[in-house]
């Protein structure tokens, strides 16, 4: 049962591969494909710019696509940095530059009003056009540094009140359990077991 993932971030390819471990889903990442088709990611939600990457994605591969999109949502930022958050700090923008730009963006705002979310739209996309979608949210508050070596992205600043953790603390199965793409995928995974596989 072969996938493709429509992600060239290794990041979020292991930690899915993770997560659908044990379904006899072989996920196969973007990067093994050469010529990948450039996406704009222009949707204006997390769900538009998932569907688009897996149609197009699909259409180039001629497979079952699997994609995400997601992002950190501040509140005090009016949901900043959104669909952003990949290229918060610019096109190229490394997970160090996304993270200074945030803090210094949220430098005089006390950590009680730094309320957060993680959201995940995933989409299956079959090679008949027809997709299911599953979506994801985690809360949690944005600190001032960086803690934590386990993550990608935002994880090293978003904090888990409850379990008194940065994202990028936690150990993988927990995150993974948790979070906002752990939470699309396991609705992901139901819908497999009730409805059986279909390419």
């Amino acid at each position: 049962m072969k996938i493709v993932f429509a992600s060239g971030n290794e990041g979020k390819v292991k930690e899915v591969e993770f997560m659908l471990s044990g379904t006899g889903i072989e996920l196969v990442s973007l990067n093994s494909y050469s010529a990948v088709p450039e996406i704009v990611e222009d949707g204006r939600t997390f769900l538009e710019n998932a569907l688009k990457k897996a149609r197009i994605i699909a259409g180039f591969t001629g497979e079952t696509v699997l994609a995400d999109d997601s992002g950190l949502l501040v509140d005090i930022l009016d949901g900043e940095p959104g669909i952003y958050s990949a290229r918060y700090a610019g096109h190229r923008a490394t997970d160090n530059e996304n993270n200074a730009r945030l803090l210094a963006k949220l430098k005089d705002i006390p950590q009680e009003k730094r309320s957060a979310s993680f959201q995940c739209a995933l989409v299956l996309y079959r090679k008949d056009g027809t997709f299911d979608s599953f979506e994801g949210k985690w809360q949690g508050q944005i600190i001032d540094e960086p803690r934590g070596s386990n993550g990608f992205g935002y994880d090293p600043i978003f904090w888990i009140p409850e379990l008194k953790m940065t994202a990028a603390q936690l150990p993988a199965p927990i995150k993974n359990k948790l979070s906002h793409r752990g939470q699309a995928v396991a609705k992901f995974k139901e819908s497999l077991a009730l409805n059986g596989f279909q390419h």
